[in-house]
């Protein structure tokens, strides 16, 4: 008797493993089989957003640099209107007598009749004061003697100079 009753339950084993296999190729067979994560139709989307941002990336580069252009033109313009403003506001000072002669005073040194105008002139060098500057040139206190003489003397003396002065300076070649 127990060869017997192992040979059932062996029997209903197998059976019940026979339907288990049913039931799952019964439900396998009604669900759809699995596809791919990227489907025909997400591959051609994501081919027509590309060719979108591609076609679309000069454009918005064009337009941006076109802003920034429009930028300064106002910018510009802005600073040509202050300027306007400030041209106007001196051509209005020029109108008033007043600041004329106030002017013609400081820029030109004119004095009014009756009045007595002075004038500061440098004394001009001396002979001596020119040949010590030119003997010491390196010293602070002829600086101003020496840049007095080359003020009176023609350009192309104060050229000459120069170029003397940067070949003395040269260091020899060997």
């Amino acid at each position: 008797m127990g060869s017997d009753r192992f040979s059932t339950a062996a029997r209903l084993k197998a059976i019940g493993q026979e339907a288990h296999a049913r039931v799952y190729r019964a439900a396998a067979a009604r669900r759809p089989a699995r596809r791919n994560k990227l489907t025909g139709r997400a591959a051609l989307l994501a081919l027509v957003l590309c060719s979108l941002v591609i076609a679309l990336a000069y454009p918005m580069r064009q337009y941006i640099a076109q802003r920034a252009d429009i930028a300064d033109q106002r910018r510009e313009a802005q600073q040509a209107r202050q300027k306007v403003d400030e041209l106007r506001e001196q051509k209005a000072r020029w109108q008033d007598p007043e600041y004329v002669r106030t002017q013609a005073r400081k820029q030109l040194h004119y004095v009014m009749p009756g009045e007595d105008g002075y004038s500061v002139a440098r004394p001009a060098p001396t002979a001596g004061a020119q040949g010590s500057a030119h003997r010491s040139a390196g010293s602070p206190g002829d600086s101003g003697s020496q840049a007095d003489a080359a003020a009176h003397r023609p350009w192309y003396a104060n050229l000459w100079d120069g170029v003397d002065h940067a070949d003395a300076a040269a260091p020899p070649r060997h």
